[in-house]
């Protein structure tokens, strides 16, 4: 593998190894470009995921500290815990479903489709779905994404079964086992899924794409690529004339090493990226990196959320087969006769009796609780995923008093549902208790949104410098060498689950930073 020198500064650097900072990597180091990729957190392989669930969360999750304010439930119920994502190499793609939908047109133009919100911040991003296009295509491509590219779909599974004979049975016709980057059959170098059920724990198969073991060993391999784990950025450095130099961080020993850079790729995630650029504030940019128009860490999205899940006389036994290989697409639409703008998807979920027990009502005792629990055999479930509007006052900010275990301000993260989340997330509420009682559900229930796994914005994409962080290639506004790869450069969130859009935005960069820097601009 390779192994770069500290003080070399040809290299680009890339903070972050998911579906943005690995997928990166990876396509630069493919077109002969020397990367440093720094990753947080450690490396796990198949071969070493837990299939249990509160292990596989200590094993995998990012339980630094952090905290929260605003009225999100979230907020109450794990106000140290706002995000469920991970902290190791391959990011959150070690924990994701799967779910890979491409964004629709009038998502990509809301300011223009849905007018004037109130008290939301929208903006059109400046970039089209044609531009996007080819570029979902070679995701598609790269993740082996079902129902696409002449790849089958997934078989359903119990849980979809329930799940699709109530969606018809309301006249619902986009209903299918979803766009999966889970592998039907073989295919790349990876294993037909087997349905075992913990696709949030690692896939043991890896039949589940995940840049921890696809994307990031290929880049290796071709000799231009160095992943070093454990490896925390403290901040980024710059001259005297703006320029990005290099960045400092704390290797697994905890002592404080500088990697020279000609190009710094920012990607981890909507809470650290933000952090990060907000850390390394200088004389010359008091408000941190990237900064001048003040909205670093403003315009913070995590996709209107909620599940419902449903009891019957007999046994579903959810918890067999793919986690989330069931959708239903038919609300995602713009149509704002049903009290809102924008559109949301119902997907099949399914979670162990553990977390369960953990989420289904936090904080919750009690006949109604412990009966719901007594029944889980004969549970049925999903989880609904909307677009929430952009508001500035949603946003993270350094809690200068917390600090994390190396003496740097924490992320603070504060979220308020804006009035059209909460309309769309009570029509989705009351959609999905239709589904169920369509097919003789005994019992529904609505369930409060868990811990963030969908965190956008931050750093968003504006035609204009004044509106927001990146350009429409993710290059910083204000310093030309320094880049967002990573969900926080969304403008708007739109009702699909973002890894698809991240990649694909992340191969699209890498094509761009590969020909800047063979020109000679970069």
């Amino acid at each position: 593998m390779a192994k770069f020198e500290l003080n070399d500064g040809d290299v680009v650097v890339v903070i972050g190894t998911g579906a943005g900072g690995g997928v990166l990597s990876n396509e630069l180091a493919q077109k002969g470009v020397k990367v440093v990729a720094l990753e947080a957190g450690g490396r796990y392989l198949p071969e070493d995921y837990v299939n249990d669930e509160w292990d596989s969360f200590g094993q995998l999750a990012w339980t630094d500290a952090r905290t929260t304010s605003g009225d999100w439930r979230v907020s109450k119920d794990f106000s140290g815990l706002p995000a469920w994502i991970v902290k190791a190499v391959g990011g959150s793609t070690t924990h994701w479903a799967g779910a890979s939908l491409r964004f629709q047109d009038h998502e990509l133009r809301a300011k223009t489709e849905y007018g004037d919100v109130e008290g939301a911040n929208l903006l059109d991003w400046p970039i089209t779905l044609a531009d996007l296009e080819p570029y979902y295509t070679k995701a598609e491509d790269k993740l082996g994404v079902t129902r696409t590219g002449g790849r089958p779909g997934l078989p359903g599974n119990n849980n979809y079964k329930v799940f699709e004979k109530g969606a018809k049975a309301l006249g619902y016709k986009e209903v299918h086992t979803g766009r999966m980057a889970v592998n039907s059959t073989d295919y790349d170098d990876r294993a037909i899924c087997q349905q075992t059920g913990f696709c949030f724990q690692g896939c043991k198969w890896g039949a589940k794409w995940s840049s921890a073991y696809t994307d990031i060993p290929r880049g290796e391999a071709t000799g231009n690529m160095e992943v070093r784990e454990k490896s925390h950025v403290a901040r980024i450095l710059h001259d005297d004339t703006g320029k990005v130099t290099g960045v400092e961080y704390f290797d697994p020993d905890g002592n404080l090493q500088m990697q020279k850079a000609r190009v710094v790729c920012v990607a981890g995630n909507s809470f650290e990226s933000p952090r990060m650029l907000l850390n390394s504030a200088s004389s010359m940019f008091p408000d941190g990196l990237a900064n001048s128009s003040g909205m670093v860490g403003k315009n913070y999205m995590r996709h209107m959320t909620g599940s419902v899940y449903a009891l019957f006389d007999q046994p579903v036994k959810m918890w067999r087969g793919t986690t989330m290989a069931g959708i239903i697409q038919d609300e995602s639409r713009h149509d704002p006769s049903r009290g809102f703008v924008g559109g949301y998807e119902m997907e099949t979920l399914s979670l162990g009796l553990p977390f369960m027990a953990a989420f289904l009502n936090p904080g919750a005792w009690g006949r109604g609780f412990t009966t719901a629990l007594d029944g889980y055999e004969n549970m049925a479930g999903m989880w609904i995923v909307g677009e929430d509007m952009p508001q500035e006052s949603n946003r993270v900010t350094l809690n200068m008093d917390v600090k994390d275990q190396h003496g740097l301000p924490v992320a603070n993260v504060h979220f308020s549902d804006h009035p059209n989340d909460i309309a769309m997330r009570e029509h989705a509420y009351q959609q999905g208790q239709a589904v169920y009682e369509a097919v003789g559900a005994t019992r529904v229930m609505p369930t409060p949104p868990y811990p963030s796994t969908h965190n956008l914005g931050t750093n968003r994409m504006s035609a204009k410098a004044q509106d927001g962080v990146v350009n429409k290639w993710g290059q910083t506004h204000d310093i030309e060498n320094l880049f967002v790869s990573d969900g926080s450069q969304f403008t708007t969130g739109a009702s699909e689950n973002p890894t698809l859009t991240i990649v694909a935005l992340a191969i699209r960069q890498a094509d761009r930073i590969a020909d800047e820097i063979a020109k000679g601009n970069l």
